[in-house]
């Protein structure tokens, strides 16, 4: 197998024409140079240069092996560039789950941010429910999942994933334009009499309102349970119910009175699901995108939606366990109302 180092040599001198110049272009010795071309036709089994009493030049085989030189040392030198960029984390593929809402402004921003300055960074985005996402992520098939979890019923562990807390994603409550409590500063007592429209539990058959509801001392009436968020505002828009929705899910709510509760664990934990040890380089970058992405968000949503409170990611406690799951729709889906 030829050394590089000796390809190098028999490149100079095509170049220069001279062992002399060969020789300070390589800060090397002449004799060395002449030791290293020796060496080099002896492994060929083949003439490299017609040497003459003042120059010398290739041979033809020696002129074929200048060019393949070249072309190694190209490569050489696009390989070393190109993991050097990989290491930066200016190239790579950086795969990240999430789920639906997430991806309606959260993920957008982050990205916006992230693709802008790393545009030779190629992405895989995969939808889907946390529960789904997070056995792939400890399987090393992504790098990160966004995540999300439910103080009233929250998930268990999936180890060895670890999360971070970015925001907190409140639980709104949606009235049918007109509807005499709208406008009000309201408690989820207040509502009791009122038929809903609600989701399917995480944890089982019993969704977030029941066990908030039962908490409160009476068990809600329901008219639909619905894993689409637009399927939930378009019932209650026509008046058939009303609803609870996080913030993320009411980007372009329609004809609806939206408004906060007051309680204090009505909302969703929004975090980044990460594996130890992932030498993906790129990952970190993309978290700070998220985080300052999650602060920006949080910002915004407390002017979109008057008394709902800007949420920090400190406020959230810190979580090993995994966001809950929310069961995909029948025609297997990840559901909306993720």
């Amino acid at each position: 197998m030829f050394n590089t180092a000796r390809l190098q040599v028999v490149l100079e001198i095509a170049r220069h024409g001279t062992i002399v110049a060969a020789a300070e272009q390589l800060r090397l010795s002449p004799s060395a140079v002449s030791h290293q071309l020796a060496t080099l036709e002896q492994e060929a089994g083949v003439a490299l240069v017609d040497r003459g009493p003042r120059s010398l030049r290739l041979t033809v085989a020696g002129q074929r092996l200048a060019d393949y030189a070249q072309q190694i040392i190209d490569l050489m030198s696009a390989a070393r560039d190109e993991l050097s960029a990989h290491g930066e984390g200016r190239r790579g593929l950086l795969r990240i789950g999430f789920f639906a809402t997430a991806g309606t402004e959260l993920l957008p921003r982050a990205l916006s941010s992230f693709t802008a300055d790393h545009p030779q960074v190629e992405l895989a985005l995969i939808l889907g429910q946390p529960s789904e996402l997070l056995p792939r992520l400890n399987q090393g098939e992504l790098d990160l999942v966004v995540v999300f979890d439910h103080p009233l019923s929250p998930a268990a562990e999936i180890p060895p994933a670890t999360v971070s807390p970015l925001m907190v994603d409140p639980q709104l409550v949606v009235l049918p334009a007109g509807h005499p409590l709208a406008g009000r500063r309201l408690r989820l007592s207040d509502l009791a009499d009122e038929p809903w429209i609600t989701t399917l539990g995480v944890q089982g058959e019993v969704s977030v309102l029941e066990l908030a509801a039962r908490a409160e001392g009476f068990q809600p009436r329901i008219r639909c349970r619905s894993d689409h968020y637009e399927v939930v505002l378009g019932l209650v828009r026509a008046g058939v119910g009303v609803a609870l929705v996080p913030s993320l899910g009411l980007r372009d709510p329609g004809e609806v009175a939206v408004q906060p509760l007051d309680h204090a664990n009505l909302h969703r934990e929004i975090g980044v699901a990460l594996r130890p040890g992932n030498p993906n380089p790129v990952v970190g970058s993309f978290v700070d995108r998220l985080t300052d992405a999650a602060s920006g968000l949080s910002q915004a949503l407390s002017e979109r939606w008057p008394r709902v409170p800007a949420s920090r990611p400190t406020v959230v406690p810190h979580r090993r366990s995994s966001p809950t799951a929310v069961r995909s729709a029948p025609d297997g889906n990840a559901a909306t109302t993720a």
